[in-house]
């Protein structure tokens, strides 16, 4: 199903419906580091369990992140994308009526899962209906939704979790059958790009070929070590200000929606650096990105004055998405478009490893430390450093 329209206001739907999808991908990412607060109380939770809950999202999201990427390049963008909507909102629903330990463990890593299809079909999507010189603005476009999906997560999604988190799941679920709904109408069933115009299951790259690509493996390990610090401060960042400063969950919520639109403007102004003032200097951008976050991540954690600690995260969040951006649109610009769904499947696994194995190691060191998260925001530090690092053993041209 599909609505004819001009190209132009093709175009808009398409990049809305992307977002519209992206955006509850991303609020539901960031709403379980508040709704884990009263879970944890209401089933007498220690960190290092809560750890677990929120890592087995990211275990299931790995698994399927190279599956669908290579689904994606053969039976067209849209498939994947519907079925990822469909998984994840079902799972919304059931995690809503989790009532144990072993319930919230195994919902989170199917709706994982749900979520593994999302950013692989997505940037499949994009390459087979921009040209080229489009697409980095377009993903980066798309990627802001990090910051709009936090908006949503800490405004809409953290009063719903004060009033009741089975009715805050319920929310998202229904949010996800609603983009749903939107892909279904506007994302076109066939590419408009003459080089990605294939039938599916026509044969393009081999899977192998692209896990052999060497740009394709630096960049998955520079996501992973990027989203420990990513990952880290999603999922843990309520928990650390509710504790260190004392406010109440909407509080926290409210603060954290003020950094997630600055996040919001920082993605979209990064995808325009990087195609611009950056462009063949990608490799200077993400290690200055990584290393500058290193040490606002370092000043963050060490202040106990509330305005300087969210200056400080917004400048953390603002630097750390350029890196990101970098990392995610870079294969747009170095790898053939009939492989992007498979290499961007690939690289992301990279970053939901690191979602995965961030919040159970920070959980655990926050554990051993009686409570200090000065370690565990170190530990983010020094992983923002070592993916900059990564990011020089690109090869371009090759």
């Amino acid at each position: 199903m599909a609505i004819k329209q001009s190209s132009k206001t093709a175009s808009g739907t398409l990049i809305f419906s992307l977002m519209a999808g992206y955006s509850i991908v991303y609020m539901d990412k960031n709403m379980i580091s508040t709704a884990i607060i009263p879970i944890s109380e209401q089933f007498h939770l220690d960190s290092g369990q809560t750890g677990i809950i929120m890592s087995a999202f990211f275990l299931g999201y790995s698994l399927m992140q190279i599956p669908s990427g290579w689904l994606a390049d053969r039976l067209g963008a849209k498939r994947v994308l519907m079925a990822s909507m469909i998984i994840i909102g079902l799972f919304s629903y059931l995690f809503g009526l989790a009532n144990g330990l072993a319930f919230f463990i195994i919902v989170r890593f199917f709706a994982g899962m749900g979520h593994g299809g999302y950013p692989p079909s997505c940037s499949k999507s994009i390459a087979e209906n921009f040209p080229q010189e489009r697409r980095t603005f377009v993903q980066s476009l798309i990627l802001s939704t990090s910051g709009i999906g936090g908006i949503l997560a800490f405004v809409l999604g953290a009063n719903l979790v004060a009033i009741n988190w089975h009715l805050a799941y319920a929310v998202l679920g229904t949010l996800y059958l609603l983009a749903f709904v939107c892909i279904l109408i506007f994302v076109p069933s066939k590419p408009r790009q003459p080089e990605v115009d294939q039938k599916p299951g026509t044969k393009g790259a081999g899977f192998l070929e692209v896990l052999k690509n060497r740009n394709v493996l630096v960049l998955f390990v520079a996501m992973l070590l990027l989203n420990i610090l990513l990952y880290g401060n999603i999922s843990w960042m309520p928990t650390f200000i509710k504790n260190t400063f004392g406010l109440s969950i909407g509080q926290a919520g409210i603060l954290l929606a003020v950094n997630a639109v600055f996040t919001t403007v920082a993605t979209i102004y990064a995808g325009q650096l990087l195609s611009k003032l950056f462009l063949g200097r990608e490799k200077v951008a993400i290690l200055g990105a990584g290393l500058i976050s290193a040490v606002l991540v370092v000043c963050f954690v060490f202040s106990r004055n509330i305005w300087l600690s969210l200056l400080l995260l917004i400048l953390v969040s603002c630097v750390s998405v350029v890196a990101f951006t970098g990392i995610f649109t870079w294969p747009h610009k170095i790898m053939d478009p009939h492989i992007i769904g498979s290499a961007i499947g690939i690289i992301n696994t990279g970053g939901t490893l690191g979602g995965f194995l961030a919040p159970m190691i920070i959980g655990y060191l926050v554990k051993a430390a009686g409570g200090s998260f000065v370690g565990a925001f170190l530990f983010m530090g020094a992983a923002a450093i070592a993916s900059g690092l990564m990011a020089l053993l690109v090869r371009i041209g090759k």
